[in-house]
């Protein structure tokens, strides 16, 4: 239970016919002072007494009748001794004082009942209030209870979220982590596969190139070796194409390496520099990393890209240059 107000000093529960109650104890007290008003004062208004005695009879006057002989006059009584009057006042005044004894016990007994009446409704009011009291404690009591027990619950709700969201993120954490090993894995997998079918190609590539400088230098004599390896110290230029390449040759150069290069790996901050010795019709005779890019596996599908291109486009004159270096770096 709530109270309200806390301003408002404890009230007891108003009662039902108060007002009734009150008129019924008002008229009775005008009652009794009624009563007590005329007893008194017939007791205190003394009865004059008269005493009469009768010597003749009545005469019946409805038929005349003879009249008797007179009859002899008694002597008047006597008066009653002075003795007997004072102890008939006497009488009178103790009854007097018996009433008035006995009407004042009985307004004692009427002010007892009520100071009892009284002493009874304050102590019935004390206990009404005592357990009113008592049960707003109680009410309260209960109230802090059950909102510790509230705040508890909660507390361990809070709690319980917490661990529940803390888990599910660890589980979502050894999710991403295990679908990231998973993707390493399928990348060095994949890598793997690439690097052995570049290697596979590299070498059928380096087979074939073998094989057609060894038809070239069987149709052009004995003095091919020399003029093969004069070919292919005459690029000196920098950048694609040296100084012997046309302007756009380099971009020709990029436009066919780049769609041969396989790469699914990061791609911030990887650059490799490739060496590129060809022939007059483009044919790769080989291909070699000057500058590393710190990460072997790009290094390696940079060099598989350039060896995908075989053969390499020629310029505006319709050839080849001999050597040129090309950059490749990851399409980001």
């Amino acid at each position: 239970m709530t109270r309200k107000n806390d301003s408002y000093p404890l009230q007891p529960p108003r009662e039902r016919g108060t007002v009734r109650a009150i008129a019924l104890a008002v008229l009775m007290h005008v009652l009794l002072g009624l009563f007590l008003y005329h007893g008194i004062h017939w007791q205190n208004s003394t009865p004059a007494g008269e005493e009469a005695e009768l010597w003749t009879e009545v005469p019946d006057v409805s038929t005349p009748k003879p009249l008797p002989p007179p009859a002899p006059v008694a002597p008047a009584p006597a008066p009653p001794p002075p003795q007997a009057e004072e102890a008939d006042i006497a009488l009178q005044q103790q009854k007097r004082k018996q009433q008035e004894a006995a009407r004042e016990a009985q307004l004692a007994e009427q002010q007892r009942m009520k100071q009892q009446e009284a002493e009874a409704k304050r102590q019935q009011l004390a206990a009404q209030q005592a357990a009113q009291l008592a049960a707003q404690q109680k009410a309260e009591k209960l109230k802090k209870q059950q909102e510790q027990q509230q705040a508890t619950a909660e507390k361990q709700k809070q709690l319980q979220q917490q661990d529940a969201l803390k888990k599910q993120q660890q589980e979502e954490e050894q999710q991403k982590q295990a679908k990231l090993e998973a993707q390493k894995k399928a990348d060095a997998e994949k890598a793997a596969k690439a690097k052995a079918q570049a290697d596979a190609q590299a070498k059928k590539l380096d087979a074939e190139r073998r094989a057609r400088i060894a038809q070239m230098q069987g149709a052009m004599g004995g003095g091919e070796g020399s003029s093969g390896n004069g070919l292919a110290k005459s690029g000196t230029g920098s950048g694609s194409g040296g100084n012997a390449t046309s302007p756009g040759y380099a971009d020709k150069v990029r436009r066919r390496v780049r769609p041969n290069i396989v790469w699914s790996g990061e791609t911030a901050g990887l650059e490799t520099e490739i060496a590129v010795r060809c022939s007059p019709s483009g044919t790769l005779l080989g291909a070699n990393i000057t500058r590393s890019s710190g990460n072997q596996s790009w290094d390696d599908a940079a060099l598989r890209a350039v060896q995908r291109s075989d053969p390499m486009p020629v310029d505006t004159d319709g050839k080849t240059p001999a050597s040129f270096k090309i950059t490749l770096r990851p399409a980001g």
